[in-house]
């Protein structure tokens, strides 16, 4: 029976022990092999604190819950979903927490195939509150250059093109605009990555050109610019 980690099972994970339980995890997941947990149990093993191991940002999108996705369990991750998994001030806030206070070891922005807020960015959709998270994405939109033709949410491909710089732009951007990430990230203490769930076959696809642990692995430069 897996039990919910603990102060001593957390900081024993480097970055890179700590993605690949969730790259473990997933493997899991799509082979429909998961561990058996008794979640009461874990409810009360975390009733006076929580170790999680690592933070993912992902979509609010209801087939993207990251607990089920990277099969964990209570207290194993802090899972930060809003619309488009756009970066603001209070997710970063958030991630702040989650690494530098409370031990977590690995950052995972993840997108998902068929993102309605990527689809919503790339037909310049505007209505209420919608409009200025929408305004996070189309950066991307416009930065996406090899799509000539149908750059709207009916065409597939461009669709994925911008997700995927969407997420690299957002791994960018916590690296760029929080000090404290940054400072982990350069001592090796913790490590970003972004990926891509897909909706239709339940793998995560992790981009490794944007894994940033103590320094930026070879291609991840070029990738980035």
């Amino acid at each position: 029976m897996m039990k919910a980690h603990t102060y001593l099972t957390q900081s024993s994970l480097t970055p890179s022990t700590a993605l690949e339980l969730l790259r473990e995890g997933n493997t899991r997941f799509v082979s429909n092999l998961r561990i058996n947990r008794n979640l009461l149990q874990q409810v009360n093993q975390t009733a006076e604190g929580q170790w999680p191991f690592a933070a993912i940002v992902s979509c609010m999108d209801s087939r993207t819950s990251a607990e089920l996705i990277f099969d964990q369990g209570l207290g194993d991750i802090f899972s930060i979903r809003l619309a488009g998994a756009v970066i603001s001030e209070n997710v970063l806030g958030s991630l702040e927490y989650a690494c530098k206070v409370a031990g977590s070891k690995i950052i995972v922005v993840m997108g998902h195939t068929g993102c309605g807020a990527i689809k919503g960015a790339c037909d310049h959709v505007e209505m209420g509150n919608l409009t200025g998270l929408l305004g996070k994405i189309r950066p991307a939109v416009f930065q996406e250059k090899t799509i000539k033709e149908n750059r709207t949410s009916s065409n597939h491909e461009f669709v994925e093109a911008v997700t995927h710089i969407h997420t690299e732009r957002s791994v960018q951007a916590i690296l760029e605009q929080s000090v404290i990430i940054a400072d982990m990230i350069d001592r090796g203490e913790l490590g970003i990555i972004g990926a891509m769930y897909d909706v239709e076959t339940g793998v995560v696809t992790f981009h490794e050109h944007t894994c940033r642990v103590g320094r930026v692995l070879e291609g991840s430069e070029a990738q980035a610019s």
